[in-house]
């Protein structure tokens, strides 16, 4: 196959590669002046791998034939808070957006508290998953939502707080008339 006109990407988190690339630069185990240098700077991963050379892919264990193919090579800096927020909420297909479209099937409104979101994406940098790992805190954080709320005939909304995505309190739960209903109460009548 004629590869002239197609366009490889290769991402994702290859571990290990800042530790090659931070050896080469003499950021790690440098002796002398070089170490004294160094001393001075703090690195992270993201800026060790905007230096990343063919070299360091080949040393990585890439073979060089497929290196040769990826003329061009950049890192992306890890997201923050703000970011992660925005990967909830703004994308046309956001996770907030979808979990909201299924429980309105069954007439009930899905409501994040701006707290919880922000609570949700600590929880990702602290876990160093990304966007990825947004996915499984916010699965976690609706599992019982999305078995219990359907059933629950007098519930129209349902609030996830900061609490509940720390696993600390059940979401709030709100009937047509806006008075709260007791989560606690339907577990038991269930069970």
């Amino acid at each position: 196959m004629n590869t002239r006109d197609v366009l490889f990407i290769c991402g994702g988190t290859f571990q290990g590669l800042a530790d090659i690339v931070s050896e080469r630069l003499g950021v790690k185990g440098a002796l002398g002046f070089a170490a004294a240098h160094n001393a001075k700077r703090e690195w992270n991963d993201a800026e060790l791998l905007r230096h990343v050379t063919p070299e360091d892919l080949i040393r990585y264990g890439m073979i060089p034939e497929f290196v040769g193919r990826l003329p061009v090579m950049a890192s992306v800096a890890p997201l923050g808070k703000s970011e992660l927020v925005a990967v909830l909420t703004q994308p046309r297909n956001a996770l907030v957006r979808q979990y909201q479209r299924l429980l309105a099937l069954d007439n009930v409104e899905l409501a994040f508290t701006d707290e919880a979101l922000s609570v949700a994406a600590e929880e990702a940098m602290q876990h160093e998953t990304g966007a990825r790992g947004l996915r499984t805190i916010i699965e976690r954080t609706l599992l019982d939502v999305m078995y219990e709320v359907p059933s629950l005939p007098n519930v129209c909304r349902c609030v996830i707080n900061a609490d509940t995505v720390r696993g600390q309190a059940p979401p709030l739960l709100f009937n047509r008339s806006g008075h709260t209903v007791a989560w606690d109460d339907h577990l038991e009548k269930a069970a």
